[in-house]
């Protein structure tokens, strides 16, 4: 069952990339219908903040661990033949 559902969204993705994107610019224009409280910092000021920083957060993240996994994990060729 779940490997069905994988499939089926492996060869959506187009359309998955597209429903994420549409919810994060749907995050972003809902920050500017909702009213504020008191802001406790800079950041709760700017409108869309958190989801940019969520957004950038998560590709920092994904640039970060892929270049460590490159550097701690990945073995050489014949690493195994040796």
């Amino acid at each position: 069952m779940m490997a069905q559902v994988i499939e089926w969204l492996r060869e959506r993705t187009k359309i998955l990339k597209g429903f994420f994107f549409a919810f994060l610019v749907f995050a972003v224009v809902f920050d500017f219908l909702i009213e504020r409280p008191e802001p406790h910092f800079w950041g709760d000021e700017i409108i869309g903040f958190w989801s940019i920083y969520g957004f950038f957060g998560c590709l920092t993240l994904i640039v970060v661990f892929k270049g460590l996994s490159h550097v701690w994990l990945q073995k050489e060729e014949d690493y195994y033949d040796r």
